[in-house]
């Protein structure tokens, strides 16, 4: 279940309560009793980590020059996943 923070415009305090996706937002303050409370939302922080995700996610020129590096000059029989088979 996922955790929200809420916070009172009336008298400032502010907590976190776990609850599932289909309860109804809090309305009422614990504190002050009064129908100001709101949910907070902040920002989620993403990091990408490893090498190549550019080269491997974005269709550019750079990208495609090592796709199909080693492909180029062997013939199809020695190149991986190919069908044809040597006799």
């Amino acid at each position: 279940m996922p955790i929200y923070t809420y916070r009172c415009e009336n008298c400032g305090v502010q907590f976190d309560y776990t609850q599932k996706f289909t309860d109804d937002p809090l309305t009422r303050c614990p504190e002050c009793n009064k129908k100001a409370l709101r949910k907070v939302y902040t920002p989620v922080g993403v990091v990408f980590k490893g090498s190549g995700f550019y080269a491997t996610d974005h269709r550019s020129p750079s990208g495609m020059k090592f796709a199909s590096k080693g492909t180029e000059d062997k013939p199809a029989s020695e190149v991986a996943g190919s069908t044809k088979t040597a006799k």
